[in-house]
């Protein structure tokens, strides 16, 4: 009976544990907050510090492709080769963005735009007892 209850905290510790793991692998990073790794669309952001000045391209191509730009987690740039194809950027240039220039211009006014679009659907949104939601 021993052995069985020993077998039986041995499995239910074994569960928590690969629960506790799975609950990290689901964890995300959402364009906008720090620690973002990824491409971005410029749009009318400001030109960004860069970590090299030209593009890097792995894979010469026939057909010449946009730029990316780029925030990757520190040494994938300096090993971009080994990297590359995470971020399906092998044939293209791109551009190592600097993460502090990151964190320091796109996460304060993506998250002063967030804030902003918030408020206006909750005070502009529907239902609010104006009758204009309605289908009579």
């Amino acid at each position: 009976m021993k052995k069985h209850f020993t077998k039986a905290c041995l499995l239910f510790a074994i569960l928590i544990s690969s629960a506790a793991h799975a609950a990290d692998v689901g964890v995300s990073v959402q364009f906008g907050q720090p620690g973002f790794y990824g491409s971005f669309n410029m749009g009318d952001f400001q030109q960004p510090r860069l970590i090299y000045r030209e593009p890097r391209i792995i894979q010469q191509v026939t057909v010449v492709q946009p730029p990316m730009y780029l925030i990757v987690p520190p040494g994938h740039a300096n090993n971009w080769s080994k990297h590359c194809r995470r971020y399906n950027a092998c044939s293209r240039p791109v551009y190592f963005v600097q993460e502090s220039w990151y964190n320091n211009e796109v996460v304060p006014r993506y998250r002063h735009h967030d804030r902003k679009d918030r408020h206006q659907k909750k005070h502009h949104g529907r239902g609010n007892g104006h009758g204009h939601d309605r289908d009579d």
